[in-house]
C-alpha cells in the first residue's frame, strides 16, 4: 500500500480515512477524531510524508470507504429501529427497556460515525470520480456557503461521557407528573445542576419524592437539557436492589388504625376528629348530596394536615368544578397533584387517581405515612373507586396509607364515613354531620372506651331528635 501524505489524508473524507486505517489494522479507529485519527494513521505508516502515490491511495480509498458508508448506513438504520422511541422530560429519546449503559454507548458509537462534516459529498464524487482533493478545493472556495470547519485537535474526546459517568451524586428525588423525576442536589429548590431521572428508573427503583438517591451521572448530551443519573446505587442510605426487592404492598399486614389524627380548633374539624374519628390508614369517605359541604369540609381538612410533620400529603382533585381549582390554589393548602375538571373522561381521572395511589403505597411501604386526600371520587369508575379507597391501610409495625375521598355516598369497605347533611349546610349551620349515618369502626382503638360511650351516646340523641 503507497505512504499516504498528511496534505492527503488531511483533505479525505472521514469515511476514506476508516478504510484505510481498517487496511492498517488499526484497533478502535472508529471512535477517534479526524486529526487523531490521521496521527495514528501516519504513526502506522512510519511518519511517511511522501507525496508520491497520495492520490492514488486516496482515490482507491474513497470507493472503499463509499461502501462501507453504505453498510455503515444500513447498520445506523438497523439500530435505530430496534424499539420504540420517546421523548421524555430532559428532551432525550431512550429506547424502552434499554439500559442507560446501552444507550449511551450506542449514541458515542453513532456520534463517531456520523462526525463526518459532508456526508453527501463522498457519494457525489464516487458516482462522478471527482477525487477528494478536488472536492476539497471546492469547499475551501465557498466558506459562506458551507458550515465551518471542526477544530478537531481541540474537540474533546468522544470518551469524555464516559469518564463523567465516574462522578457520583447524591439528591433528593422529587417526582414529574409524568413518571419522570430529578435528582435535587440543594433541595427543595431547583438548579441547573440537577439530575434528570428516566421514568423507567423511577418504576424499577419504585422512587418517591422525599427519597435520597446516590449513583453515577453522565453529562447531558447535545439533546438534553440535564445530566441524567446512570442508574440508583442507593435509597435512603440502602442498597437500591434490597429496596426494590422488599415485599409488595399488597402482601404486608394489616391492622386497624391506632393512632388518631388531630385536625385544630375548627368546629366541623373538631366534630369530624371527635364524633367519627380518622387514624393513620383509615379508609374514609365524606358523603352527601351536592350541596352539602362535602369539598368544604375536604379543604378544612388539607388545610388541618398540610403543616404536620410526618405526613406526606397529595392531593388529587377528579371532576372538579373550574371554580374549585383556584380555592385548592390558595395560601396555606397543599398544590393538587393532579386535578380534572368535570369534562374529563373517567379514564384520565382515573389514571391520575391511580398515579397518585401508587406513590403513597411507595411511601407506606417503606415506613412511611401517606394521606391521600380525593375530591369527586363519585366521578370515577365505581371499579377504579373501590381500588384507590381500599389501597388506604395501617401496616403492621410499618407506615400507612389513609384515604380521604368525598362522594355522594359510601363507596364501601370504609373505616370511617362522615355523613354531610345537606339541610344544615344550607342554613349555615355548622357543623353540617349527620351523625345518624356517620360512623367509625373500632372507635374506641383511637378515642379510648370513654370516648367511643360519647360517640355512642351523641349519635342516640341524634336519632332520638330526629325520631321527634
Amino acid at each position: 500500500m503507497p505512504v499516504l501524505s498528511r496534505s492527503a489524508l488531511e483533505s479525505s473524507p472521514l469515511a476514506d480515512l476508516h478504510a484505510v486505517a481498517g487496511e492498517l489494522g488499526l484497533d478502535g479507529f472508529r471512535r477517534l477524531r479526524k486529526a487523531e485519527l490521521v496521527d495514528r494513521i501516519l504513526e502506522r505508516q512510519g511518519g511517511g510524508e511522501e507525496e508520491s502515490g497520495g492520490a492514488e491511495a486516496t482515490s482507491g480509498g474513497e470507493a472503499r470507504g463509499g461502501e462501507a458508508r453504505e453498510g455503515g448506513g444500513r447498520r445506523r438504520r438497523g439500530g435505530r429501529g430496534r424499539g420504540k422511541r420517546q421523548t421524555d422530560e430532559n428532551g432525550a429519546t431512550d429506547e424502552d427497556g434499554a439500559t442507560a449503559e446501552a444507550v449511551e454507548a450506542a449514541d458515542a458509537a453513532e456520534a463517531a460515525e456520523s462526525d463526518d462534516e459532508t456526508p453527501s459529498r463522498p457519494r457525489r464524487g464516487r458516482r462522478g470520480g471527482r477525487s477528494a482533493d478536488k472536492a476539497a478545493a471546492d469547499k475551501s472556495e465557498r466558506p459562506s456557503a458551507g458550515r465551518p470547519e471542526k477544530a478537531a485537535p481541540d474537540r474533546p474526546a468522544p470518551d469524555k461521557p464516559d469518564k463523567a459517568a465516574d462522578e457520583t451524586v447524591e439528591g433528593v428525588v422529587e417526582l414529574l407528573s409524568n413518571g419522570s423525576a430529578f435528582v435535587r442536589l440543594s433541595p427543595p429548590d431547583p438548579s441547573e445542576d440537577d439530575v434528570y431521572v428516566s421514568a423507567a428508573q423511577v418504576r424499577r427503583c419504585e422512587l418517591v419524592s422525599g427519597d435520597r438517591v446516590t449513583g453515577p451521572m453522565r453529562p447531558a448530551r447535545r439533546s438534553e437539557r440535564y445530566p441524567s443519573l446512570v442508574r440508583v446505587e442507593t435509597i435512603n442510605g440502602r442498597d437500591a436492589d434490597e429496596v426494590a426487592e422488599g415485599t409488595r404492598f399488597d402482601d404486608l399486614p394489616a391492622a386497624f388504625p391506632t393512632q388518631r389524627l388531630t385536625f385544630g380548633e375548627d368546629p366541623t374539624l373538631k366534630a369530624i376528629e371527635w364524633l367519627t374519628p380518622i387514624g393513620r390508614g383509615s379508609r374514609v369517605t365524606i358523603a352527601g348530596p351536592p350541596a352539602s359541604g362535602k369539598t368544604e369540609a375536604l379543604l378544612r381538612l388539607a388545610g388541618a394536615l398540610a403543616g404536620q410533620e410526618g405526613l406526606e400529603l397529595s392531593v388529587v382533585l377528579c371532576g372538579a368544578r373550574p371554580e374549585e381549582l383556584g380555592l385548592w390554589r390558595a395560601e396555606g393548602l397543599p398544590e393538587p397533584t393532579a386535578a380534572s375538571t368535570l369534562t374529563a373522561s373517567a379514564d384520565a381521572q382515573a389514571g391520575a387517581l391511580e398515579r397518585a395511589v401508587e406513590t403513597a403505597k411507595r411511601i407506606a411501604a417503606r415506613g412511611g405515612h401517606a394521606v391521600v386526600l380525593v375530591d369527586g371520587l363519585g366521578t370515577v369508575a365505581p371499579a377504579a373507586a373501590r381500588k384507590a379507597l381500599g389501597a388506604a391501610r395501617a401496616i403492621v409495625d410499618g407506615g400507612s396509607l389513609t384515604v380521604i375521598a368525598t362522594a355522594p355516598e359510601p363507596v364501601g369497605g370504609e373505616t370511617t364515613v362522615v355523613a354531610m347533611d345537606r339541610a344544615l349546610a344550607s342554613t349555615g349551620r355548622f357543623p353540617a354531620l349527620d351523625l345518624a349515618a356517620s360512623g367509625t369502626l373500632r372507635p374506641a382503638l383511637l378515642v379510648g372506651e370513654a370516648g367511643a360511650e360519647a360517640i355512642a351516646q351523641a349519635r342516640r340523641s341524634a336519632l332520638d331528635e330526629g325520631g321527634a
